[in-house]
């Protein structure tokens, strides 16, 4: 294959247009076409094809440009290496897999202390769910996977937990919605609409036997995978939700709620599940090591 065929065709496809790339490049639009022309044959298969007065990409022509995005990065990183070896600047890659449910400011919190190691760190974070932000550490993809719950035995991967702390959990309300609740708290909850987890999330389930103990029975209005989504129509007043006591000051200010209650019989736990047992890796270590103070509130 001829990599240059290559690039002319992924500048096409990121430009929009032929024209558009032709004049990114300094190239006509008849040299640019004719080059992705002996691309398409050398593959056997058209990459583009007409679309109104423009053209889109193919089925064949998406699965390629994946391919050419995936190529031209390691190009881009590779020139970035060798640069870095000339000046004598050594950049530390510190690859992150953040579970899903692991609230965003609380994921800061905890990576934070890796910005400060004496290396220059360039932080890379990937967003999933847990199992297969599992598979990528299994692989050596990633280098730390932050949870709010530890690996299981059943998971036939060679990694290690290692727990940095845990927060009790604070219930919130729109001022409007709190001034109706009636009685004090818990039991205030009873009837309320509220807005939950998923039934999948580990704070769900723990949360669910919560309520059986006290005898409550919330309306549920919602169930949402995305926190931040359910604090937005809480704050939008159509129900109480929960978070970490940590971000209490963070959730009041950004949604415009307030405390309705707060229980530590309901703890996150969050956790750094790594290859490492002993850990040795500079970032890791610096997380570890203050992961109990950033998860104390500020």
């Amino acid at each position: 294959m001829n990599f240059k065929h290559l690039h002319y065709f992924w500048a096409a496809a990121k430009a929009g247009g032929i024209v558009r790339a032709g004049e990114q490049l300094h190239i006509s639009p008849q040299t640019l076409s004719g080059q992705i022309k002996l691309l398409e044959e050398r593959l056997g298969c058209a990459l583009f094809r007409k679309a109104g007065r423009g053209l889109e990409l193919t089925d064949e022509g998406r699965l390629v440009l994946g391919y050419a995005d995936q190529i031209f990065a390691l190009g881009t990183e590779l020139e970035a290496k060798l640069s870095e070896a000339r000046s004598g600047e050594r950049t530390l890659d510190f690859h992150v897999g953040i579970a899903d449910s692991v609230p965003k400011a609380v994921a800061y919190r905890l990576l934070e202390p890796a910005l400060g190691v004496a290396a220059h760190v360039r932080l890379l974070c990937h967003e999933g769910k847990f199992q297969d932000l599992l598979g990528q550490l299994a692989v050596h993809r990633l280098d730390l996977v932050i949870a709010d719950e530890p690996m299981g035995r059943q998971i036939s991967v060679k990694a290690f937990n290692h727990l940095l702390g845990s927060t009790a959990m604070s219930f919130f309300a729109a001022p409007s919605l709190k001034r109706s609740l009636v009685g004090e708290f818990p039991q205030c909850l009873d009837g309320a609409p509220m807005l939950l987890q998923s039934a999948s999330s580990a704070m769900r389930q723990r949360f669910d036997f919560w309520l059986a103990m006290h005898k409550i029975r919330p309306l549920v209005i919602g169930e949402f995978d995305d926190a931040a989504l359910m604090k937005a129509f809480g704050g939008e007043g159509r129900g109480v939700f929960m978070t970490p006591t940590v971000l209490e000051s963070e959730t009041s200010a950004q949604y415009g709620v307030r405390v309705v209650g707060r229980t530590s019989d309901l703890v996150e736990e969050f956790y750094a599940v790594t290859v490492e047992r002993q850990i040795s890796h500079p970032c890791i270590a610096a997380i570890t090591e203050r992961a109990p103070d950033q998860l104390v509130g500020r």
